[in-house]
């Protein structure tokens, strides 16, 4: 039987993974097949997994990596710890189905950003509250820099609002990550509210959108000058990671 994989969110309609996955296929000559599942609901994945027996891995997108842990029998110590998942194992036997959970976005990040770290880049703001947020933020905390969450509607201690990002935050925190869907195609002129005057050659502006290449966001830094980066290869190193767990379990 053909392994199937697949990705659940919404929408998915310019997605990386089908693409990226069935390259690889292709290329590889492995024999499998990667399908979108967008759900309206994430109540309608349980109905996925028992329509599809030979599904046996799939990755989650906006916005189901948070709502997704109810419906997972285990995660493993990250995942729980940050509670977002991108990743799932389903194993088989008989009637029994159980899903395990995974968060390989941590480790995408982490990898994407390293290289473009200098020694002024110790202090971050992440913009964003949802599951590419918090994999985001273990991610720096990995690498020991310091973050602060940003959001438009501050909920939790120590979160900023917009209105606070002031010339001495934007001085202090030198790196500033989007982990929101503002600036995605099509809606492409949408962009973070940032006071990008404040943006200095200094900085590095990395945006987990990839498409546009280029988001108003990036644009804004690269015309001061900033350092920018796009999620592209963030994706794909999260998808080849998602790969190696599928094919360990």
């Amino acid at each position: 039987m053909k392994r199937k994989f697949g990705l659940i969110g919404l929408p998915l309609s310019h997605s990386f993974s089908r693409k990226f996955f069935t390259e690889k296929f292709l290329d590889e000559g492995i024999d499998a097949e990667y399908l979108n599942f967008e759900l309206e609901n994430i109540s309608q994945l349980p109905h996925i997994i028992g329509s599809h027996p030979d599904l046996v891995g799939l990755n989650v997108t906006i916005p189901y990596k948070e709502q997704v842990i109810k419906f997972l029998d285990s995660t493993d110590e990250v995942a729980a710890q940050i509670q977002a998942v991108n990743t799932i194992c389903i194993h088989r036997s008989g009637h029994h189905v159980s899903l395990h959970g995974y968060n390989t976005d941590i480790y995408g990040f982490q990898e994407s950003i390293k290289p473009l770290l200098q020694k002024y880049h110790h202090k971050a703001l992440v913009l964003g509250t949802g599951g590419a947020s918090k994999a985001v933020v273990k991610a720096l905390e990995n690498l020991k820099i310091d973050t602060i969450v940003v959001s438009r509607n501050p909920e939790e201690k120590g979160e900023l609002s917009y209105n606070d990002l002031d010339e001495d935050v934007m001085d202090n925190y030198k790196i500033v990550v989007n982990t929101t869907p503002i600036g995605t195609y099509p809606n492409i002129e949408g962009c973070p509210a940032i006071p990008f005057e404040l943006i200095t050659p200094k900085h590095l502006l990395f945006d987990l959108v990839y498409n546009p290449e280029v988001t108003e966001f990036l644009k804004q830094g690269k015309q001061r000058r900033a350092t920018i980066k796009n999620g592209l290869e963030m994706l794909q190193l999260q998808a080849l990671a998602s790969w190696k767990i599928w094919n360990q379990e």
